[in-house]
């Protein structure tokens, strides 16, 4: 069963819930908008929104979708949530959607083992880097970084290297989660 959750946002609600297929193109659009993180093909976002539509949140205003958290929890790892992409509409920047995005997520019965989060950042992205950190703090843990994928030994030097951040581990119970 699929739960939507309300965030307040001033006078504005936004529904936050899990994405549908019919949602893959509108995620699709959103992400391209979002530089700078990597755009995917249409059928990733749909596989997003079916094989882990629990591990994810679309988060919209009426219809219009102004932002999305793709995650899975690790094959093999189930205290552990990675976070593929985090993507906000430019006009909800700065008001804190993306953090309850993610406790939103963390709040899910997909997330009922996770004591650990996962996600890359690439040198240059300071808002995510930011978001994370700030996440660390805030679930009353340690952020550890290190070193994924490297520039030139797993992107041929076309990418920049991805630094794995993880934050852990937490429980949600001991937090004040927003």
């Amino acid at each position: 069963m699929m739960a939507i959750v309300v965030l307040e946002q001033s006078d504005t609600k936004i529904n936050a819930r899990e994405p549908r297929p019919d949602d893959g193109y509108a995620i699709n659009q959103l992400v391209s908008r979002c530089p700078p993180l990597d755009e995917n093909s249409l059928y990733c976002n749909l596989l997003q929104c079916t094989h882990f539509s629990a591990s994810s949140v679309l988060a919209e205003i009426d219809t219009e979708i102004v932002g999305f958290i793709s995650g899975y929890i690790k094959p093999g790892q189930a205290d552990t949530v990675f976070i593929w992409q985090v993507a906000v509409d430019e006009a909800m920047r700065g008001c804190g959607l993306a953090k309850r995005m993610l406790f939103e997520l963390l709040h899910r019965p997909a997330c009922d083992n996770v004591c650990f989060l996962e996600t890359t950042v690439t040198p240059g992205n300071k808002a995510s880097e930011a978001l994370f950190i700030r996440l660390a703090q805030k679930l009353n843990t340690n952020c550890q970084e290190s070193i994924l994928f490297e520039c030139e030994k797993h992107f041929s030097g076309r990418h920049d290297s991805e630094r794995l951040f993880r934050i852990g581990p937490f429980s949600l119970s001991d937090t004040n989660s927003q």
